[in-house]
């Protein structure tokens, strides 16, 4: 027996040794395919994201852009510009600059702090500002409108103003984006601007305060109108706005004045909630990339304002999501548009993070209205068109208001 367990033993060595030399062999050509498989995923993940991500909704491209030029244009800069250079701003002027090669106005790089800025923008909390907002009128910066009792109004200064210089350097060839961030500052500081008014060239000196706005205001007259005035569509005008329409609701209102004049846009997700006041899950708009149709997005239900008499407010800086808003509510014929043709942004955006806290905002699709129409560069014409000028404006008058109400009988 004792023999039995020695031999036993011997075999049961033999098959250890046995199994530990295959275990090697095995353990060998794990890593060595890991090796071989990291190898691949790390020189080819572009292409295996690219394969794998439309599964999980994720757009990317596999292929690589050949920068020898640009390093080449950075080390000539480098070896012979007399001044001091900063890495990172050349870094993000080389990102926009690319960026803006892609010929879309819509499409845009963003550093860390054009992103912050935007996302302030978009939420009303711009910090240290004057209260004035700036467009772009005949290539100019122009004032189209400023704040009550915010410091631009203060100062003196009025819808139609041209803003000829910011502390003394000229507006010419600047961006909305870029002559704004020129004019905020910290709060308690100042901002010198020279204005061309009717003419005449003026200097005003405005002290920087806190301006916060609330995308949505309303008011109810003793006529029982109701004025809904949605500034953006941020975070919270979904909620500002229902809660504006149940205040017309249990106060009675009769009629309804949407006012969307100067509104620029914002999140989409808003304008089908605010649409879903008066429409009933409805089609609102259409998203569709290189022409295919790739999503179908609805109104809200719960229609607290539906049959309620309404007119929409539109004005030639009322764009995207005012659009959207305006353009679905003619299509289901549930209002009436008056003002002025819109701005004809139909073009959807997506805010991308990128490293260091940038952005990149870029159009990913184009949006139609429920008849099917995208109003690129067309905008969408109002029923009745009314023109609003900045001396009606400085004067305390709205013509477009005042058509409004004559429209709705009062």
């Amino acid at each position: 027996m004792a023999k039995l367990l020695r031999r036993g033993a011997r075999l049961h060595a033999h098959e250890t040794k046995a199994k530990k030399v295959v275990s090697a062999n095995v353990l060998f050509l794990i890593i060595a395919a890991t090796a071989v498989v990291g190898f691949f995923v790390g020189t080819q993940s572009n292409q295996i994201l690219a394969f794998i991500g439309p599964v999980f909704g994720i757009k990317t491209y596999a292929g690589n852009v050949d920068l020898s030029s640009l390093q080449a244009t950075y080390k000539a800069l480098k070896a012979n510009y007399d001044g001091t250079l900063d890495d990172k701003t050349l870094i993000d002027g080389a990102n926009k600059g690319m960026v803006s090669a892609a010929g879309d106005t819509y499409t845009l790089f963003m550093n860390a702090k054009d992103a912050a800025s935007f996302a302030d923008d978009l939420s009303g909390n711009i910090g240290g500002g004057i209260g004035a907002e700036i467009s772009i009128r005949s290539d100019k910066v122009t004032i189209v409108g400023v704040l009550k009792d915010d410091p631009a109004a203060k100062a003196g200064l009025q819808a139609g103003d041209t803003v000829l210089t910011i502390n003394d350097v000229s507006t010419t060839g600047l961006t909305v984006d870029q002559a704004v961030s020129k004019i905020r500052g910290d709060v308690g500081t100042t901002v010198k601007l020279s204005i061309d008014r009717a003419g005449q060239t003026m200097d005003f000196v405005v002290t920087r305060a806190t301006i916060t706005s609330p995308s949505v205001t309303s008011t109810v007259s003793s006529g029982g109108l109701g004025i809904l005035t949605i500034s953006r569509f941020d975070s919270e005008t979904s909620s500002l706005a229902r809660a504006a329409a149940q205040d017309f609701k249990t106060r009675g209102v009769k009629s309804v004045i949407l006012d969307l004049r100067d509104n620029g846009g914002g999140y989409v997700d808003a304008a089908q909630d605010v649409l879903g006041l008066w429409l009933d899950n409805k089609v609102v708009v259409t998203e569709r990339t290189n022409g295919k149709v790739v999503s179908s997005l609805r109104s809200g239900s719960n229609p607290l304002l539906a049959g309620l008499p309404t007119v929409v407010l539109v004005n030639g800086n009322s764009a995207s999501a005012s659009e959207i808003v305006a353009g679905a509510m003619q299509d289901y014929k549930v209002a009436m548009l008056v003002g002025e043709k819109t701005f004809g942004k139909g073009s959807v955006q997506k805010l991308i993070d990128l490293p260091d806290g940038a952005e990149l905002k870029v159009t990913v699709a184009r949006w139609y209205t429920p008849n099917g129409k995208n109003i690129t560069a067309q905008g969408i014409t109002p029923d009745i068109t009314v023109s609003l000028s900045a001396a009606d404006s400085n004067a305390g008058k709205d013509p477009q208001l005042d058509a409004a109400q004559k429209e709705l009988g009062l």
